[in-house]
């Protein structure tokens, strides 16, 4: 037992990865026997989203810490947050109609009932459904929209409270921490159901299943790559007005810790001190727009879940309109921020936007397989764009040590 655990998950992982296709491959139709541990997998994953989102998404905006703060800095760093989540989703979103993974996977193996049909919502109807008449009712019902609205109001209503709302502060603060573990337990399931996954894809569903999902992969690291070569390169030229490679440089570290570990809050401390030592940022802006940025700023986690939403919507045939491309825009951000940061979250905000524009949740099962390899670039791309934000509001307010950041290059 200690052996397994003394081995990184992602290593883990990547084995049942490789083993379960080899396993699929030679079992063949049969391998569908053992597809059952995935599906309790996925089952977890499914459990945790109600509760994950609104502990976090509540102890991320209370941890603002106080309403003044929404200052200088604040609604820079959170300007930023927003317009940078919306870019990435939406070049998701256009991967995914660009190159269409998705196409030419034959589902009729996969025991899944009828397609949903497309989102008949009027854009009056969205926005009242975006009201929590019944916040017990929502979370019953994992209506996942007006959850968030509730939750981010619940936030704002506890900074108000001031002192009075600590009290409560500290049951989310507690409530997001306990939440994180159980997500980490689960998280160790993964080999198992990474392995029967892996199994019936490619037992059951063969060759152009493995050729899309490969696809998949391509367009998450490519994505991604975009995020952080052109859009954060580009804040850090035209915004803070400073050498792009220098940057780079500076955060070398917390780049090699987020790829291994996967996880944006085992990588704070080294991007906190990156962020100080090598980039020259006050010691007040760094701490305050990174570790909010480790709960809020997901820009790789957004383009992901535009990429994915499309990816099961080309495989099952859903027809996507206008209307659910915006809903998929907003989900894929609000998703983002209520994901925490910590590895497979990903994969649990994916129900959150699948349910909202009718894509089947069996694509969840699908894509788990090859997820853990996805969310390694991913949180290379949340913790680039936070020391990226963090770098750019202390340029535009004067507290970043210019010389320090070139000269901590040099060393």
């Amino acid at each position: 037992m200690k052996t397994w655990f003394a081995i990184p998950l992602w290593q883990r992982v990547v084995a049942a990865l490789i083993l379960g296709i080899v396993v699929g491959y030679f079992w063949g139709p049969e391998a569908e026997s053992i597809k059952i541990i995935g599906d309790i997998f996925v089952a977890f994953i499914k459990m945790l989203v109600v509760p994950l989102i609104f502990f976090s998404l509540v102890s991320g905006v209370a941890s603002i810490g106080d309403l003044r703060k929404l200052g200088s800095v604040g609604w820079r760093a959170l300007l930023l947050f927003v317009v940078t989540g919306q870019i990435a989703v939406w070049l998701g979103l256009l991967l995914g109609a660009l190159v269409q993974p998705g196409i030419g996977v034959d589902t009729s193996m996969i025991d899944m009932g009828a397609v949903p049909e497309p989102n008949p919502t009027t854009w009056r109807e969205m926005l009242l459904g975006m009201v929590p008449q019944s916040p017990v009712q929502v979370m019953a019902d994992v209506n996942v929209l007006p959850l968030i609205v509730f939750s981010l109001l619940l936030g704002i209503g506890i900074l108000m409270a001031a002192e009075d709302g600590q009290p409560v502060l500290k049951i989310f603060d507690s409530g997001s921490v306990v939440m994180q573990k159980v997500t980490m337990v689960v998280m160790e399931l993964t080999p198992f159901g990474v392995f029967a996954l892996m199994a019936w894809v490619a037992g059951s569903l063969g060759i152009p299943a493995l050729i899309a999902l490969s696809k998949l992969v391509f367009l998450n690291y490519l994505g991604c790559l975009l995020i952080i070569g052109v859009m954060y390169s580009a804040m850090i030229k035209f915004i803070a007005r400073l050498p792009v490679i220098d940057f780079f440089r500076g955060i070398v570290d917390a780049i090699a810790v987020s790829y291994s570990t996967a996880s944006s809050n085992a990588t704070l401390p080294v991007t906190l001190r990156c962020a100080q030592r090598n980039l020259g940022i006050s010691n007040s802006v760094s701490s305050f727009v990174i570790s909010l940025g480790a709960t809020v700023n997901m820009n790789g986690t957004a383009m992901y879940l535009g990429l994915a939403t499309l990816f099961g919507a080309q495989i099952f045939g859903v027809d996507l309109s206008w209307g659910d491309y915006f809903m998929i825009a907003l989900l894929g951000t609000l998703g983002a921020v209520g994901a925490a940061g910590i590895p497979g979250a990903g994969l649990i905000m994916m129900a959150l936007v699948f349910g909202a524009v009718g894509v089947p949740l069996e694509t969840i099962a699908f894509v788990a397989g090859v997820d853990r390899i996805m969310d390694m670039m991913r949180t290379t791309t949340n913790v680039s764009g936070d020391a990226a934000v963090a770098t750019c509001v202390a340029a535009t307010t004067g507290e970043i040590d210019r010389a320090e950041m070139i000269s901590a290059d040099d060393v």
